[in-house]
């Protein structure tokens, strides 16, 4: 494992990350998340209407922390959103994988909810573009963070 560039999208610059509870559980459960694909960190960034910022973290790996790494989508990825949106918490350290994003997001609520079977969702679950997330989970895996700079994403 490497050092990495990966970014943050969000309303403000966050030069101290942290794991904080939200309304909402999360894809990967409650942490602190992250991509490798400045694009997308620049569509989380500017998904709050006004200016948003992308802060820049260089990403050292601890090959001591329990990390959990999806390389795609698959039936354990599936099944480990399904816990994580449904509010059951996990034991690793860091989590990364693909996101569900908004579209692939309403298929996996249909598929909680009932109203679709699993081979429905593996059906629609097609990306228009390559997703990425990582996420950290306890305060030892922030400290594999090192912040660098924050800047301005504007709303097109």
């Amino acid at each position: 494992m490497e050092k990495r560039i990966i970014y943050h999208g969000s309303s403000q610059i966050v030069e101290m990350p942290e794991i904080r509870l939200a309304k909402y559980n999360k894809d990967f459960y409650f942490g602190f998340y992250c991509t490798v694909f400045k694009k997308q960190a620049e569509r989380w960034a500017a998904r709050f209407g006004e200016t948003g910022y992308i802060s820049l973290y260089e990403y050292i790996p601890d090959r001591d922390l329990r990390c959990l790494t999806f390389e795609n989508m698959t039936e354990e990825w599936l099944d480990f959103i399904v816990a994580g949106r449904s509010g059951q918490a996990h034991d690793f350290d860091i989590v990364e994988g693909p996101m569900a994003d908004d579209t692939i997001y309403n298929y996996i609520q249909g598929f909680i909810e009932g109203k679709i079977s699993r081979a429905a969702f593996w059906g629609l679950a097609k990306f228009k573009y390559p997703t990425h997330q990582i996420s950290f989970h306890t305060a030892r895996a922030l400290t594999t963070l090192k912040f660098l700079k924050g800047v301005p994403v504007y709303e097109e």
